[in-house]
């Protein structure tokens, strides 16, 4: 189904959805930041180096976060400071680092966001297991459309 309207719910009144829900989970996160002393960087830094597969170098966070290298060192000095992330460097080429989330602060920060996580569990249960593939899918597009968007080149 392609169109400005699935099924009721237009582009416009999405968005609306989208923006405020975003809205939101940053107002969530500069508050984190405000109470630990952090920039909302350093949380968006954090945010990507748990949620990596596997550990994330400093220049692959850099260009993710699009940053410059000057701006990641003092984010990176920050967290290191504050004890939420480990420098480790590589076994076998000792000029690659890898970026660690340590235990201490991932349980830190799983206190500070468990209300969110009950409320995001409480949205979960009032759909169907069918309902959330669908809602996961919707999410999974939307990740990749930005993506593309941010490897667009930008036009003046």
């Amino acid at each position: 189904m392609n169109g400005d309207n699935q099924g009721g719910i237009d582009l416009h009144s999405f968005a609306v959805r989208l923006r405020r829900m975003t809205a939101e989970f940053n107002r969530i996160a500069h508050e984190f930041a405000h109470e630990h002393g952090l920039h909302t960087t350093d949380v968006q830094a954090l945010i990507k180096i748990f949620d990596a597969p596997s550990p994330i170098t400093p220049s692959r966070l850099r260009e993710e976060l699009n940053l410059t290298s000057g701006a990641i060192t003092a984010c990176l000095d920050r967290l290191e400071r504050a004890g939420h992330i480990r420098r480790v460097r590589d076994v076998h080429d000792r000029r690659v680092v890898h970026l660690h989330y340590l235990d201490a602060a991932q349980e830190f920060a799983a206190a500070f966001f468990r209300p969110l996580g009950r409320s995001t569990d409480n949205a979960l249960r009032r759909f169907s297991p069918e309902e959330l593939h669908a809602v996961a899918a919707f999410l999974d597009a939307m990740n990749e459309e930005l993506d593309v968007l941010r490897a667009a080149p930008r036009s003046s």
